[in-house]
């Protein structure tokens, strides 16, 4: 595993050699702009693997995406050979169909320290909850970022993550309505604790997110990324792409249904992705992802 043929892959051309907030910044930024979040191997009839060299063979050398123990976990690697402070941490996200968190943990993410501040750098959320930034670990304070406004708030050595909405235009989708019936003003995200996480505890958490039959991994097939100005995403068979905050505190929102002979040269053309074995979509899941 090399760190130049890693910045290459997201092509980062700028300075690592300083340990600073602007450095790593502009690393995650290339990273959530170059690799894609994504479950498609589950649904090619292929498993993800919890192994940082096949994760690296994966992203780096085929030009794949992953999920949140594949972005984060190689993401913790790159951080780690530049010298940063970091810290796995094991989060349980939010499920609004049930209006709950999740019982188990099924999230990881990274908390890195610079300066005596700790950050939360998260590259594996993707679609429209995805920090563009590293974010500050303090209670209470609005971080205003391109995506929108993120906020942590602590009670009793939990964390929670939320972001507030936006509004949304909807334009060229016979459900357009859909997307703009929910009232909730601020959307929660994940809770999380501090205590450090090895690799080793979210193996159990790689195989249930893509076997268990309610799994949302399971239920939807998806493939998100992030652009300059907004997002990008497939999810079963419908293409959605946001530009952010393009007029008054909304977001323009243009969808629209793909054919099965569409999706392969959709992933290439929007996500540099190729496939080695055929994807099969799904969509059973009413769970809205934006």
């Amino acid at each position: 595993m090399d760190i130049k043929e890693y910045f290459a892959r997201i092509s980062y051309r700028g300075s690592y050699d300083k340990l600073d907030l602007a450095t790593l910044t502009d690393i995650f930024q290339h990273h959530i702009r170059a690799v894609p979040f994504e479950n498609l191997s589950i649904h090619c009839g292929e498993g993800i693997e919890l192994d940082l060299e096949v994760t690296y063979n994966k992203i780096v050398r085929k030009k794949r995406g992953g999920w949140c123990m594949e972005n984060n976990y190689i993401l913790s690697w790159v951080l780690k050979t530049l010298g940063y402070d970091v810290t796995l941490l094991g989060s349980r996200v939010y499920v609004p169909e049930y209006g709950a968190y999740a019982d188990e943990m099924d999230h990881l993410l990274l908390k890195v320290v610079l300066d005596d501040k700790s950050y939360i750098v998260d590259g594996g959320f993707g679609m429209v909850y995805q920090m563009w930034e590293p974010m500050e670990l303090i209670s209470g304070k609005d971080q205003l970022q391109t995506p929108g406004v993120f906020r942590f708030l602590e009670e009793s050595g939990v964390w929670y993550l939320d972001k507030v909405k936006r509004k949304q235009c909807v334009v060229n989708h016979s459900d357009a309505t859909s997307h703009n019936e929910e009232k909730e003003v601020c959307r929660r995200i994940y809770l999380f604790t501090l205590q450090p996480r090895d690799i080793e505890e979210f193996r159990a958490c790689n195989t249930r997110l893509q076997t268990v039959p309610n799994s949302l991994f399971v239920t939807k097939s998806f493939c998100s990324l992030q652009t300059p100005d907004g997002i990008r995403a497939v999810v079963g068979w419908k293409l959605t792409e946001i530009k952010y905050n393009y007029k008054d505190n909304m977001d323009l929102v243009e969808m629209r249904n793909l054919a099965d002979e569409e999706i392969e040269n959709t992933l290439k053309e929007k996500f540099n992705i190729t496939l080695d074995k055929k994807l099969v979509p799904v969509n059973r899941s009413r769970l809205c992802m934006f």
